[in-house]
């Protein structure tokens, strides 16, 4: 995909964008048999439902006063108290495999709820009472298509990603990071933001969303991790939000440069990066995903092989993907999938095939 192509990504075209909300798709037997068998689906001493149980919720403003998209629960004492020794025993779980021993020091701070996302998530503030040093946490609905958007997000991206299921409860870690609306507003110009790193990342994202069909990359829906590295910084796009993964049917959905709110990180990409160079970085990112398929195939195929028979999204959806991959490519290799995961799985022996031929022969 040429970066100069940004036929809406600064005009307003609701057909080209995501819908806000989106159906939650039940885990199949199959799925959960595959996480259990890697971990991921162990007892949990809070559910989903628990958490619904609020009184009332009051308004969230940030730093700068500014109102968000989420509100803080209020519960009764007796229903707190219940909710905070299972809130903190799953953090445990999450962090350190359910060791209970350093959880005494530990006290949930705020639980705050979003009804914007799709899952509707609930977020979980923990404080180390002994430092006061905070971290956040979420406990969301079932979704498989974000399960599966979840597991390729850690077997196919730069990033691991913890997070956990159980009977209708997704718990997943905070993804720390910069948002990247915040990054442009606030980042973006600093005479010590590095922009080709930035441009160079922003291609590598693209690619990597591309590849394993994630979509509805809008600039709220990443964060950019920032390193100091020997003289300068580094940069990484990290995915937050995978509800959207193989779920809508336009093409353009799962490449973020589409998108009106990344906008300024298109320009950056035009004005900093040659079209050879932006091929070098497209082709960078396509090698290291090709050596993470070679270093996790048998679990990737696993996963694959339950996505393909999963119903992750609608029929109309599968068609019109299926149809516009075929006529980006210029072939008919997708014209007889019938699942999304089965889309999937060929766009990436699609994008990766010839990487992955010159590593297996190599």
């Amino acid at each position: 995909m040429q970066f100069d192509q940004i036929i809406n990504a600064k005009i307003k075209n609701d057909s080209d964008r995501p819908l806000m909300k989106k159906d939650l798709f039940p885990v199949s037997e199959r799925l959960q048999k595959y996480l259990l068998q890697y971990g991921r689906d162990i007892k949990l001493p809070v559910e989903y439902k628990d958490l619904l149980n609020y009184r009332h919720t009051t308004a969230l403003r940030n730093k700068k006063g500014k109102l968000t998209h989420w509100e803080t629960a209020i519960y009764d004492l007796k229903e707190m108290e219940f909710l905070k020794e299972g809130l903190i025993k799953t953090y445990a779980a999450l962090k350190t495999e359910g060791n209970l021993s350093f959880v005494k020091h530990l006290d949930v701070e705020r639980i705050d709820f979003c009804e914007f996302g799709n899952s509707m998530p609930f977020r979980i503030r923990i404080i180390n009472r002994i430092n006061d040093n905070y971290d956040h946490y979420y406990l969301k609905a079932e979704d498989a298509s974000r399960i599966y958007g979840l597991e390729l997000e850690d077997l196919l991206s730069p990033n691991r990603i913890k997070f956990l299921f159980h009977k209708g409860t997704l718990v997943e870690e905070h993804i720390a990071g910069i948002p990247g609306d915040v990054f442009l507003e606030d980042y973006l110009q600093l005479p010590e933001t590095n922009k080709i790193r930035i441009a160079k990342e922003f291609v590598k994202f693209n690619e990597r969303c591309f590849a394993r069909l994630l979509g509805d990359m809008r600039s709220y829906n990443f964060v950019v991790d920032i390193t100091p590295d020997i003289e300068d910084y580094q940069y990484r796009l990290r995915a937050i939000d995978f509800d959207q993964q193989s779920y809508e049917g336009r093409k353009n959905l799962y490449l973020p440069q589409f998108y009106r709110e990344n906008y300024e990180y298109v320009e950056l990409v035009l004005k900093t990066l040659s079209p050879e160079v932006i091929e070098q970085y497209q082709a960078e990112e396509q090698t290291a995903m090709a050596y993470r398929v070679v270093t996790s195939r048998k679990q990737l195929m696993e996963l694959l092989s339950i996505m393909i028979k999963d119903e992750i999204s609608e029929y109309h959806k599968i068609k019109m993907l299926k149809d516009e991959l075929n006529l980006h490519f210029n072939t008919n290799y997708f014209s007889k999938c019938s699942t999304m995961g089965t889309i999937v799985k060929r766009q990436l022996k699609l994008v990766l095939q010839k990487h992955l031929q010159h590593i297996i022969s190599g």
